[in-house]
């Protein structure tokens, strides 16, 4: 029995995966806190925070990625848009947006006009020179995790001096953009005449049981 339930519970425990979390803010002192304190309380950890202007002037949007289920995502972001300051929050997987983050390398210039194959790796990788000196050279990327990953373990063993990655930035694939519908919601006015209440002479009828 104890082997059948077991199985049972892995069946019906739902899996985790990485969720992109996007939140539309006004620019307030003290909302970043007051988020990160909605995934400390939850012991979520948050694997990537970006916050950044949007394409509406004065807010602010917020790139959060976790990796949960759907259901601890979905009551997260209901908590989230409770903030006063929040205008809208959204949750989607990674195959439901484009998403990007930069690196910046800096490597031995020696070793670079040394060694070919470091030459060959850096350029295969797209890697872009920003600033070349005589001690050492700084080269920035952009794609996905793995890539980033994956030249930081070519580039080790050639005496990689320095690594940093930036917090991920994502759009939304299918989605029109919450600039469009603030401007729609802005465009509503309140009727110019009263509307009558059609039930209003057979409220008798209506409110009878």
């Amino acid at each position: 029995m104890s082997i059948m339930s077991d199985q049972n519970q892995k069946e019906t425990t739902p899996e985790k995966q990485e969720y992109n979390i996007t939140v539309y803010t006004e620019n307030q002192i003290g909302l970043l806190s007051r988020i990160a304190i909605i995934f400390t309380r939850r012991k979520i950890n948050i694997d990537s925070l970006n916050t950044s202007p949007s394409e509406i002037e004065s807010i602010h949007r917020f790139n959060i990625v976790i990796n949960e289920t759907e259901d601890v995502v979905r009551k997260v972001t209901r908590q989230i848009e409770k903030q006063v300051e929040v205008l809208k929050v959204y949750y989607h997987t990674n195959e439901d947006v484009i998403w990007q983050e930069m690196a910046l390398y800096k490597v031995p210039t020696d070793t670079i006009a040394e060694k070919a194959l470091v030459e060959r790796l850096l350029r295969e990788n797209g890697a872009r020179a920003v600033l070349i000196r005589k001690d050492y050279t700084v080269f920035e990327t952009t794609g996905h995790r793995s890539e980033t990953d994956s030249l930081i373990a070519a580039l080790q063993p050639f005496g990689l001096i320095e690594f940093v990655r930036s917090a991920r930035i994502a759009i939304i694939k299918d989605s029109d953009g919450f600039n469009r519908k603030l401007r729609e919601f802005e465009r509503i006015e309140p009727g110019q005449e009263p509307v009558e209440n059609e039930y209003l002479n057979d409220r008798d009828k209506v409110f009878s049981m």
